[in-house]
């Protein structure tokens, strides 16, 4: 082959982003910051508690999200954009040590972390978009709703609590995750296989906080068989989660993300990975707190909270990755809504049950998830995983 046609040909070949060691690194303050959630629900497992830790998970998801898109952007770690990363760390950091009593006297302490949080996002987004305007347009819609939202979160340590903070709470909720939605995501642009790598990683991560609940669970407690049990049907439902996203969903999402045309991308991206992956990664979450608070009390009945946490978590991830499918194939996965609604129906039973008992109708449903569609979708799923992408 001639020397022209070699470069023509490396020509052709599109250069993925890669996510980068600071990224990494970047996630690792989220980590702590799930972790926290998590402690705060499981805690004293209230329902106020847990509406009050998804508040909190959601307004800290949309900051990660919001620095997922700027590195999509800016496609670097050099320079201005590690020193604004490395530095909003430590705000993170702040802000997720706070989370305890985000809604008590740290209320003003996360508020004030979490508007450092969006400033820095904003600011790494005027020093990409200062040679390019379209970009810098892009940013300015983004600001117009980023910052008001953040402001009421500093407001909300600022006035009394009760209904006051909670109505800040939910105005900051409204104003960010409506803000893409009204204002639109027109101009921006998306490297499909690196957006798709940070939220594989990410559900990796929440995953990996359900196997750290076995852990801290079962802290202090007799090592017997039944705690050897339902930490074992724990880790089967975390598998089970692993495997009905990553064994073939994540490839068809990123292949579908790759192959749109750059608006619809851009949509996709916000609809299929900024909304949607938020509810997967609460239903992680929830069911760490379930299994959590599962095994200390293996011979008798779960309260309401833990008992919603470890049925109607797994219930939520089901139903999530079906929308996920819903949007990117335009088709529901119907045996993971009907699993998802077994599981709706167990989490009232789980309160009259044994906690072991229920635990273990959690992992034979998603066994059963798994091991129907692993049958039933098996040319399906061959042929999605062995395809050139």
């Amino acid at each position: 082959m001639s020397a022209v046609a070699d470069r023509v040909e490396e020509e052709e070949v599109e250069l993925e982003q890669e996510v980068s060691p600071l990224e990494l690194f970047f996630d690792l303050v989220f980590v702590f910051a799930i972790t926290q959630v998590s402690g705060f629900v499981s805690h004293d497992p209230t329902w106020t508690r847990l509406f009050e830790g998804l508040a909190i998970l959601a307004v800290l998801w949309f900051a990660w999200e919001a620095f997922v898109w700027l590195a999509n952007t800016a496609a670097s770690d050099e320079g201005a954009i590690r020193v604004v990363l490395l530095s909003t760390m430590g705000a993170l950091l702040v802000a997720s040590l706070a989370v305890p009593h985000a809604f008590d006297e740290d209320a003003l302490v996360f508020g004030v972390a979490y508007l450092v949080v969006r400033v820095a996002h904003i600011s790494a987004y005027v020093i990409v978009s200062r040679e390019d305007p379209e970009l810098r347009e892009v940013v300015i819609r983004l600001a117009s709703t980023i910052l008001p939202a953040a402001a009421l979160l500093v407001l909300a340590g600022v006035v009394d609590a009760g209904p006051p903070r909670t109505a800040c709470w939910i105005g900051a909720l409204l104003i960010d995750y409506g803000g893409l939605i009204v204002r639109g995501v027109e101009g921006w642009r998306v490297e499909a296989s690196h957006f798709a790598e940070r939220h594989g990683l990410i559900i990796i991560i929440a995953l990996g906080e359900s196997i750290v609940a076995v852990g801290t669970g079962a802290g202090g407690l007799d090592l017997d068989a039944g705690l050897i049990v339902t930490g074992l049907l724990g880790m089967v439902v975390a598998g089970a989660m692993w495997w009905v996203y990553f064994d073939f969903v994540a490839l068809v999402a990123e292949r579908r993300l790759r192959g749109a045309p750059r608006d619809e991308r851009v949509r996709i991206a916000r609809d299929s990975f900024t909304y949607l992956h938020l509810p997967m990664v609460a239903g992680i979450i929830l069911f760490a707190v379930g299994i959590k608070k599962t095994l200390p009390h293996i011979g008798g009945d779960l309260e309401p909270v833990p008992a919603l946490a470890l049925c109607g978590g797994v219930a939520l991830y089901l139903l999530s990755l079906s929308a996920f499918k819903r949007r990117n194939i335009g088709s529901w996965n119907y045996p993971r809504l009907v699993a998802a609604s077994a599981l709706v129906v167990l989490t009232p039973i789980a309160t009259a049950i044994p906690a072991l008992l229920a635990v273990g109708v959690v992992a034979a449903v998603t066994a059963a998830l798994v091991l129907y569609e692993t049958i039933a979708y098996a040319e399906a799923r061959d042929r999605i995983r062995h395809a050139s992408s």
